[in-house]
């Protein structure tokens, strides 16, 4: 059966055949005797074989009807009739395999556009355009809807359609895309309503419930339990929300719908779902109602979302680099770069140092760093514990605004730099090779600030990830500046523990640990 076919089932019609029996005489009497049938009292209603089983008939009744249909129009309607005579869902324009897949964004049939894609497939450059469908619910009775950003995202015009089948010309009053929250306003009056919850209460095995409109069939309703909370999601960019993980069946059309729990209380909005093929795979991700609520009142007094930043790069630990720094265990978001004259550096942070907790809120990971720092405003004085140098140490920040318009560093540049320095006994094998002033100024490196590895000889290395074509900028905290520099921080790291290089590869800046005896 085709995956996106409904096949209408024909009715099996069967004859009963009806036996009449014929009347015979009896000595001689010639009676009739018909049978009739008897009428009988209704019988009981059948028991309930299973029970203690979630009903959601009450809640979807109470909350239904808040929930609304999102229709985003882009681009010129003569482009979004060429839009519609392309192969669709489930046709082959093979083109399918240019879409990616990881963390899809869902929506509605006839158009599949995923962020920070330059155009549609086959026609680069060229805006998606057609119609998208999404959901989204209603936070006041006087019209205001909340759904996502990407659902909105481009739109020339938004229509919102209630549950009682009304239809309404929306006006974006604010969209922000790294909490993917979009903010619409209707001209209507006594509408229903959605009760805000509290998703700081959510726990791993709750019962919640979506509503929205996936593939287009509106108010469709399913059920599942929390998979995880405070999620990081690495294929979304959006390091400023804690995910709610969920095995919630959602599709492409759900984006925006609320995700409710047991008391019909929206505790996210579903956003997401990690896919290898488009559909549900069971692990969908909403955003907490908490963040989106955060976004809406900004949204709702300056039309935009205003973060505090620290003005840091952090990434993650694992055993080794836990180990090369002298910590008992892998847990807190390692400092790779502070931003001159940031919060971070007026406070005294320093490369390789470990963030541990942000006002008494533990840090486990790196990402959970950038959601609490994201969710205050500017201004705002944090206190945070880290280790350095395995002692504890507490420091004061006050936190500017995020630049949002922040760019990523480019790719490595091309252009012949000098020679590769040999590796002259250097237990990581690591070749280095001086940059070109060039090279530099497209890195945006400093004069003398880092060493291009030119050739990686040993399986130390190798085995941590380094390639030709990264650049390392320090050995532990110190800077490098020159193929011979780098190799005499090498060999002067010794080989009784793993070496933390900071490594620049693209646009990112990571330690990266090499133990040069691997376990």
């Amino acid at each position: 059966m085709s995956a996106n076919r409904l096949i209408r089932l024909r009715p099996v019609l069967l004859v009963a055949a009806l036996a009449v029996a014929g009347v015979g005489a009896c000595s001689g009497q010639n009676t009739a005797s018909a049978q009739t049938p008897t009428a009988t009292a209704p019988s009981a209603p059948a028991p309930d074989l299973v029970g203690n089983l979630p009903d959601f008939t009450r809640l979807v009744e109470q909350t239904g009807p808040a929930v609304v249909s999102v229709q985003a129009e882009i681009g010129s309607k003569p482009q979004a009739r060429r839009l519609q005579q392309m192969p669709q869902d489930g046709e082959d324009d093979g083109g399918d395999d240019q879409i990616p897949e990881f963390f899809r964004r869902f929506f509605g049939p006839g158009l599949t556009p995923m962020p920070g894609m330059p155009g549609m497939p086959g026609m680069p450059g060229m805006r998606p355009r057609g119609v998208s469908l999404g959901t989204g619910f209603i936070i006041s009775s006087d019209g205001y809807v909340l759904t996502n950003h990407h659902v909105i995202d481009g739109a020339d015009k938004v229509t919102v359609k209630l549950s009682d089948r009304r239809e309404f010309t929306a006006k974006v009053v604010g969209s922000d895309p790294q909490s993917d929250v979009a903010l619409l306003k209707i001209d209507a009056k006594n509408l229903p309503v959605m009760r805000i919850g509290d998703s700081r209460t959510l726990k791993p095995g709750q019962w919640v419930v979506a509503i929205g409109s996936p593939f287009g069939l509106d108010h469709s309703v399913t059920a599942g339990i929390v998979s995880a909370v405070g999620r990081a999601n690495p294929g979304a960019d959006q390091r400023y929300v804690p995910f709610i993980q969920t095995d919630v069946a959602i599709n492409r059309g759900n984006s925006g719908g609320p995700l409710l729990d047991t008391r019909g209380q929206v505790v996210g909005i579903n956003s997401q779902i990690f896919s290898n093929s488009g559909g549900y795979m069971g692990v969908s991700f909403a955003i907490p109602i908490d963040v989106a609520m955060n976004a809406v009142q900004q949204l709702k007094a300056t039309g935009k979302v205003v973060r505090g930043q620290l003005g840091v790069q952090v990434q993650g630990l694992d055993r080794d680099t836990a180990k090369a720094l002298g910590l008992g265990e892998p847990s807190g978001a390692l400092v790779a770069a502070v931003e001159p004259g940031s919060p971070a550096a007026r406070a005294g942070l320093l490369r390789q140092d470990v963030i541990r907790s942000v006002n008494g809120q533990p840090i486990y990971d790196s990402s959970g760093l950038p959601p609490i720092i994201g969710a205050m405003a500017p201004g705002t004085r944090v206190t945070l514990e880290v280790v350095r140098d395995g002692k504890p140490r507490t420091l004061v920040a006050t936190l500017n605004a995020l630049d949002e318009a922040t760019a990523a560093a480019g790719g490595m540049p091309g252009g012949a730099g000098k020679a590769p320095a040999r590796a002259e006994g250097n237990a990581l094998g690591i070749v280095g090779q001086d940059l070109t002033a060039e090279q530099r100024q497209r890195l945006g490196l400093q004069s003398q600030e880092g060493v291009l590895i030119a050739r990686i000889t040993g399986d130390a290395a190798r085995d941590a990830g380094l390639q030709p074509g990264d650049v390392v900028l320090a050995v532990g905290r110190n800077d490098v500046g020159s193929a011979a520099a780098l190799d005499a921080q090498l060999r002067a790291a010794g080989t009784d523990k793993p070496v933390m290089l900071l490594v620049r590869r693209g646009g990112g800046t990571r330690y990266v640990a090499v133990n040069p005896k691997p376990e």
